[in-house]
């Protein structure tokens, strides 16, 4: 079931009609746990049985780290010396501390067993045969990375002092929720549950912002990524008869179409959740503005980036042991945020070149602390800009990587980005029969949605301008009309489900 569809909106509206039609808490969360198995269930059925054994798994674990999280004298007998009761702790605290290892390596192994498994049994097998063409092929569950995030994270929680789920129910329907279920926004418990115990109604204006997400989101994805996702869809699988222009255009509208495509979708899911009486974290705040590497995290995929600092990152030490050792700390974290994203090289190389970008952020930070015209130039509108086009011009660059995981295709592209020439064909191939738009037009375009997105930025990301919610509802059969006629035939899958 496509987000960007009539089926869609018929499973919302009817989910919705019997959710707000029920008074009972237990009967709502009944009602989202059972929509999300049928919307899940639409598109990757054979692992329902799966998600609801790891969603008890990761409940009983929960309830058995956070049983007494905080035990005080009264939980033994009085009479039991101090000596006595500080042994007692510490073997419950192990015994926790084991609870939580056993649920964090089960959620690990089973994230890395379908991303890497078929790898590791195809090197076998061509080890052991004459056969290099004999492969397994595994295919993950929709949804997996962000899934077995989700309840590393509330073990975790749960670990630290936070209070355990005594109800499956609101568990699963936390767990399972199919707004966030298949690409986030990566959510903690806490946050979701809280909401659950004071479910309302949502005001009118709550109602027109949830619609409005929705349409905006189906604007970002429908329209504007699909399109561009033909262009770097050609451009990409003739690289050898693409010439340099050709890979500079489609490095930079693989970028926005990333962005695009992946932001749709989170308005969507954010939407669709406010409509329940759900408020689901952000997950971008205009990551192409960024103006340092450590600011595009920031910005960009903002609940894996705290998933990443919380879980990762300050476990580690953070930035509290040292120059090197916060240098190491970045390396780690970006190492297993490409693991994270895929199983191919692509990816961990990605990773790693992030992680040295933050490295030699880091760095520079230092240096420009010792001399302070140095710290003053990065401030002044000349640094300024020229932070923002390095910053940019190594995001954009680093997608290749992301776009073309096989390092001979993407060495490929880095090879031809200077002094390449178009096949003669290439041209009237793409441009002429495929897009029906000359390669100046198509730069122009790029520039014009570089605009949009930045008066965008100024108001609603600088001046914190928005529209009001009657004018909000007003725009939104517009943005599904022009859905509905500018959206290309037979749209393109998102690109955060591969992951």
């Amino acid at each position: 079931m496509n987000f960007i569809s009539i089926f869609y909106g018929l499973f919302l509206l009817s989910v919705l009609g019997i959710y707000w039609s029920l008074a009972q808490q237990k009967l709502r969360l009944w009602t989202l746990l059972i929509a999300s198995l049928v919307f899940y269930g639409s598109l990757n059925i054979q692992y329902i049985p799966l998600l609801l054994a790891l969603t008890f798994i990761n409940f009983r674990l929960g309830l058995e780290i956070g049983k007494n999280t905080a035990p005080g004298k009264h939980t033994v007998d009085w009479r039991t010396s101090n000596e006595e009761w500080q042994f007692a702790q510490v073997d419950w605290n192990l015994r926790r501390l084991k609870l939580l290892w056993l649920g964090v390596t089960l959620n690990v192994l089973l994230l890395l067993g379908f991303k890497y498994l078929h790898h590791v049994l195809n090197f076998a097998v061509n080890l052991s045969t004459e056969s290099p063409n004999s492969a397994f092929k595994l295919i993950a569950p929709l949804g997996i990375s962000f899934f077995t995030f989700e309840c590393i994270s509330y073990l975790i929680d749960v670990y630290r002092g936070a209070p355990a789920s005594e109800q499956f129910l609101k568990f699963a329907a936390y767990k399972l929720f199919f707004a966030k279920l298949i690409s986030g926004p990566i959510t903690r418990y806490h946050h979701l549950a809280a909401q659950f115990n004071t479910l309302q109604f949502p005001t009118t204006d709550k109602v027109a912002e949830g619609l409005w997400l929705i349409s905006r989101g189906a604007v970002k994805k429908g329209i504007l990524a699909d399109h561009l996702g033909i262009f770097v869809d050609l451009c990409f699988g003739n690289l050898q008869r693409a010439g340099s222009t050709d890979l500079w255009l489609a490095t930079f509208a693989y970028g926005l179409q990333l962005y695009l495509d992946f932001n749709g979708y989170v308005d969507i899911a954010r939407g669709s959740a406010l409509l329940f009486g759900l408020v689901l974290p952000n997950n971008f705040d205009f990551p192409y503005f960024s103006t340092s590497i450590a600011d595009f995290w920031r910005r960009w995929h903002i609940t894996l980036g705290d998933w990443l600092r919380n879980y990762i990152y300050f476990p580690l030490g953070g930035s509290r042991q040292g120059l090197m050792r916060t240098c190491w700390n970045l390396l780690v974290v970006m190492l297993i945020a490409g693991i994270w994203h895929g199983s191919a090289w692509g990816f961990i190389v990605w990773g790693i070149f992030h992680g040295l970008a933050l490295v030699a952020h880091r760095l520079t930070d230092a240096i420009s602390d010792r001399f302070e015209r140095l710290e003053n130039f990065w401030q002044n509108p000349l640094g300024v800009v020229i932070a923002w086009l390095l910053t940019q011009l190594m995001v954009f660059t680093s997608w290749i990587w992301f776009r073309l995981p096989n390092l001979q295709d993407s060495s490929l592209v880095f090879q031809h980005l200077w002094g390449r020439n178009a096949d003669a064909q290439f041209a009237q191939k793409v441009y002429v029969e495929a897009l029906n738009i000359s390669q100046y037009q198509l730069a122009w375009m790029l520039g014009a949605l570089a605009a949009l997105m930045a008066t965008a930025y100024l108001f609603h990301g600088r001046l914190k301008v928005e529209f009001n919610w009657p004018v909000k509802l007003v725009f939104v059969p517009f943005c599904l009309y022009a859905v509905w006629l500018l959206a290309p035939e037979g749209s393109l899958p998102y690109i955060y489900f591969d992951f």
